[in-house]
C-alpha cells in the first residue's frame, strides 16, 4: 500500500510501486519475466549504490542477477509497449492543456567500441567530445510535475553503414540513420497520434536549427519556441534575409523587458527579453498564427545573448514566449534525477534492444518517483 499524506483534513494517497508494476504486467507473458520486471523496478527506485544487475539483484534479495540479465537481454517483451504505458501513466497524473514538451539529448560515457551507437562525439553531459552513446528524450513539463514520456537512441552514420557492427549489436534491419531532430519528430509524432497535445514545444539549437522540424510543428498546429544559432538567417519585415544576430541588433533599447523565468540552481533566473515579429514568408502558417524572433540577454553580461525562433497564436505575449524558453531547464533537472535516482546511466548492456529495455524501465521508475514527489508537494501536505 502507498504512504498516506494528509492535506487540509483530506487524505492524499502516495502511489505504491505495486500499482506501476501491475500496470505493465500485461507486457510480460512468462511469470518469471514478469517477476524480474517487478524486482527491477523495485531496485531502480531503491537505495542501491550502483544500479547494475549484480547490485540490484542483491538489494532485492535475489541469489544471482541472471533473472534481471535475462529481462534485459533475452526475454520476449517489447520496450515500446512499456513506453506507451509510461506515457499513459504520466498523462494520468500530470496532463495539462498548457504543458510544455521539452526535447533534449544526454550522453552516456562508455569504454570500448562495442556498445551500440558509441563513438567519440560531443556530449553536453561531459561538455566535451567523449566516447559515448547519445540518447534523445522528450520530457513532459506541467504544473503538477514533469517526467519523460519517450526516448530514442542516436545511431551515428558510421554505425548505420557498418553491417558487421549492426549485426553484433542487434540493430534491427529497418533502422536507418536519422538526425537528432528527426528522432525528436518521431517522438512528437507518437505523442500526437496518442492524442496528446502540448501547449508549446521547446528545445536547444540542435533542434531549432532544423527548418524541417520547425515546419513540421507548424503543419501540426503545434506552437514552439526553439533556440537557434546566431549565424542562421530569417526573413525580415523588409522581405530580405537577415542573419539573426544582425536582425537582433535592430531592437530598440526601450523594447527590452526584464523578466524572471523561474527558479534555477542559483535562485531566480532573470534576463532581459525582447522580440521582433517576422513576416509570414515561406511555409504557410496556421490561421491566426505569427512567427517571432525572441532574444534573451544576460543582465550581468549584456553581450551574452541567446536567440529563439517562435511560432504560435498571434495573441501570444512576450512574457509567454520567455516563460516557455525558460522551461528548457526542466529537462536538465529530469536528467539529473533519472540518473541519480533511477539508474538511467548505470546500465551494463551493449545491444540495441537491451538499451531500450533498461532506459524505458528507468524512465518509468523516474516517472513513479516524480508522481510521488508531486503528491508530497501538494499544498499543505504532511506525511503521516
Amino acid at each position: 500500500m502507498g504512504t498516506q499524506v494528509e492535506v487540509k483534513a483530506a487524505v492524499v494517497e502516495v502511489p505504491a510501486i505495486e500499482a506501476v508494476q501491475a500496470m505493465i504486467s500485461h507486457c510480460f507473458a512468462r511469470p518469471e519475466v514478469k517477476q524480474s520486471s517487478q524486482l527491477y523496478l523495485e531496485a531502480l527506485i531503491g537505495q542501491v549504490e550502483r544500479k547494475n544487475c549484480w547490485q540490484m539483484a542483491e538489494a532485492v534479495e535475489e541469489d544471482n542477477p541472471y533473472g534481471m540479465q535475462r529481462l534485459l537481454c533475452k526475454a520476449r517483451w517489447e520496450a515500446d509497449v512499456v513506453r506507451d504505458d509510461l506515457r499513459a501513466y504520466v498523462m494520468e497524473h500530470f496532463q495539462d492543456p498548457g504543458a510544455i514538451g521539452v526535447i533534449d539529448e544526454t550522453g552516456f560515457i562508455k569504454k570500448g567500441k562495442k556498445s551500440v551507437g558509441v563513438q567519440r562525439q560531443y556530449s553536453g553531459t561531459a561538455g566535451k567530445i567523449e566516447n559515448c552513446q547519445i540518447g534523445v528524450f522528450l520530457n513532459y513539463v506541467a504544473p503538477k510535475g514533469k517526467a519523460f514520456i519517450d526516448r530514442e537512441l542516436y545511431l551515428p552514420q558510421g554505425w548505420a553503414r557498418d553491417q558487421e557492427r549492426r549485426r553484433e549489436a542487434g540493430v534491427p534491419e529497418n533502422i536507418k540513420f536519422a538526425t537528432k531532430p528527426e528522432l525528436a519528430c518521431r517522438m512528437l509524432q507518437r505523442a500526437l497520434e496518442a492524442g496528446l497535445f502540448f501547449g508549446w514545444i521547446t528545445a536547444d539549437t540542435v533542434y531549432g536549427n532544423s527548418w524541417q522540424l520547425r515546419h513540421w510543428l507548424e503543419k501540426e498546429n503545434q506552437p514552439y519556441v526553439l533556440a537557434i544559432s546566431s549565424n542562421r538567417c530569417v526573413w525580415g519585415q523588409d522581405r530580405s534575409q537577415w542573419r539573426i544576430k544582425r536582425l537582433a541588433a535592430k531592437i530598440a533599447d526601450s523594447a527590452w523587458q526584464r523578466l524572471s523565468v523561474g527558479e534555477g540552481s542559483k535562485g531566480l533566473r532573470i534576463y532581459d527579453w525582447a522580440w521582433l515579429k517576422l513576416p509570414d514568408i515561406g511555409t504557410v502558417l496556421p490561421k491566426g498564427w505569427s512567427r517571432w524572433l525572441l532574444v534573451r540577454r544576460s543582465v550581468e553580461k549584456p553581450e551574452e545573448m541567446a536567440y529563439y525562433l517562435a511560432a504560435g497564436p498571434e495573441n501570444t505575449t512576450l512574457v509567454t514566449l520567455a516563460e516557455v524558453a525558460g522551461k528548457r531547464w526542466a529537462i536538465e533537472v529530469s536528467f539529473e534525477e533519472a540518473k541519480g535516482e533511477a539508474g538511467l546511466d548505470e546500465y551494463e548492456v551493449r545491444k540495441w534492444e537491451s538499451w531500450y529495455r533498461h532506459i524505458t524501465l528507468s524512465l518509468l521508475a523516474h516517472a513513479y518517483l516524480a508522481v510521488c514527489r508531486a503528491c508530497k508537494n501538494e499544498k499543505g501536505a504532511i506525511i503521516s
